[in-house]
């Protein structure tokens, strides 16, 4: 029987500048949900990678004095490197300059503009590099981009044009479905917005520009990094023919940050209704970062590198505190006194004394060996419930409350221990095998989250490989526990 497949994507990121908290949001997010699908045992593609034809990164090349391909390859490769250090389970990494996606971009460009929903035009109006997006007047505060706190450049000039218009009720109607955009106030946005102003032809063109993916029917003309852009979802996969692409498309879930919403849930729907290829399934729109309250920014100085992060707490501790202080579903704030505090309660205190107490149980009262005793039906249950629980959690893109589920049983197994006492009691046989047992689950459940730790604790439990989530119940397990270093140390605050 084939598996279920499960195609996941992240929005690709610029590199004009250096990788920071947020990509490490998105990325962490999207990895969590991806893993959490293999533990299921569907047939992941979990795709991530970089936009590299935005004039925004050949502003930046020629501010660093080198060439613009010769730039984004290097910085590529740091956005890549980031990946594998924040132990990022891409299947693929797609970079926009490669030939595989310039190929299929001209090839959606042609097909639209053979089914004549691309016309030659002139366009008048403003740019915002920042955005890489023709903007409105209205959407200027104090004659600067909202999002990005620039001026935006006036801009008269010949342009191709999509017939965006036309598709202005297809677009409402799958835009107010409840499934489409997740949460219901990023899908309310795009409904209100799309009802009050209606759909313009949208400008997908740039004309005398050195930097971009030429228009294959006039090379004068450079596609429209959006329209470029949006098209490595499909790519990646080697549209049309390409075997990868007929097992995963539509895609499961873009995940995305809410500042390119209007770009995900109607631009690209609308490109791809008039290419005759089906919608994605579900948009998750997560909120933003901001750093002890205030937004990002160079200005400010308050610019979090997650590298840095992760070297001095551990990629493990950076991740847990992304999935778990952050509300998935709306903006959060990254403080990283609120991260030691998470790292020396739950992860040490909660996960790293449990394992640390157990194994060294089993050592001291059975020499090491997994004890032979009888299932604790209770603590089965709630290990069941708490999965089931945090199941319907990743289901529904609340990632937060999947991790603290997670964390419930962590705390009942503590508790357990606590009542039932195995160093003063005389069934300490049943009960530490069911201590052992819990553990091993908790090393699949954990996975997801903080995979070096899972792979730790299997370690530790003479495991050698952590699962999946067919093995989350209680079983009779030979093994000989390993008493390792501790998880995670304490971290004393220092502002």
């Amino acid at each position: 029987m084939a598996k279920k497949k499960f195609y996941i994507t992240t929005a690709i990121d610029y590199v004009n500048a250096p990788p920071h908290i947020g990509h490490a949001y998105e990325k962490v997010i999207a990895d969590a949900i991806a893993r959490w699908h293999r533990q299921k045992g569907e047939g992941v593609f979990f795709l991530t990678g970089t936009d590299e034809n935005a004039q925004k990164n050949a502003k930046a090349a020629k501010e660093d004095g080198i060439g613009t391909q010769k730039f984004v390859n290097k910085n590529s490769q740091i956005f890549k490197q980031f990946c594998d250090t924040l132990k990022i389970s891409y299947d693929d990494f797609i970079r926009t300059t490669e030939e595989r996606h310039k190929k299929v971009s001209q090839l959606i460009f042609k097909k639209i503009y053979e089914n004549e929903e691309i016309y030659l035009g002139n366009y008048s109006g403003i740019y915002c590099t920042g955005c890489e997006a023709f903007i409105t007047e209205k959407e200027l505060v104090n004659e600067k981009c909202l999002e990005h706190n620039i001026k935006p450049e006036k801009i008269n000039e010949e342009s191709f044009f999509f017939k965006l218009s036309a598709y202005q009720e297809d677009i409402l109607d799958a835009v107010s479905k409840k499934s489409f955009i997740v949460p219901d106030n990023r899908r309310e946005e795009i409904v209100s917005r799309v009802k009050q102003e209606g759909l313009k032809d949208l400008s997908v063109s740039r004309l005398n520009i050195d930097w971009g993916v030429p228009v294959p029917i006039d090379e004068r003309h450079k596609i429209y990094v959006w329209l470029d852009a949006l098209v490595n979802y499909i790519s990646a996969l080697g549209y049309p023919d390409d075997k990868k692409y007929k097992k995963y498309w539509p895609a499961d879930v873009h995940v995305i940050g809410k500042g390119i919403n209007w770009f995900h849930t109607v631009i690209w729907p609308a490109l791809l209704m008039s290419a005759k290829i089906k919608l994605p399934k579900k948009v998750f729109v997560h909120g933003y970062l901001t750093v002890n309250g205030k937004k990002i920014s160079k200005s400010l100085g308050n610019v979090i590198d997650p590298i840095k992060v992760s070297n001095k707490y551990g990629v493990d501790t950076l991740r847990y505190f992304l999935l778990r202080e952050i509300p998935a579903q709306q903006d959060g704030d990254f403080n990283e006194k609120a991260l030691v505090a998470r790292l020396n309660g739950e992860l040490a205190d909660d996960l790293g004394n449990l394992l640390s107490r157990v194994v060294s149980m089993i050592t001291k009262y059975f020499g090491g060996k997994v004890p032979n005793g009888k299932i604790d039906k209770e603590l089965e249950y709630e290990l069941s419930a708490q999965f089931e629980k945090a199941d319907k959690f990743i289901e529904n893109l609340e990632v937060d409350k999947a991790v603290e589920s997670v964390w419930g049983f962590i705390k009942t197994c503590n508790r357990y221990v606590n009542d039932k006492k195995p160093w003063e009691n005389e069934n300490r046989e049943d009960i530490l095998y069911n201590l052992y047992e819990a553990l091993r689950c908790i090393a699949i459940l954990v996975n997801p989250f903080i995979p070096e730790t899972s792979e730790k604790i299997a370690k530790q439990l003479g495991l050698n490989k952590v699962g999946d989530f067919k093995e989350l119940k209680f079983k009779k397990t030979k093994a000989i526990v390993n008493k390792g270093e501790v998880l995670f140390q304490k971290v004393e605050w220092k502002k």
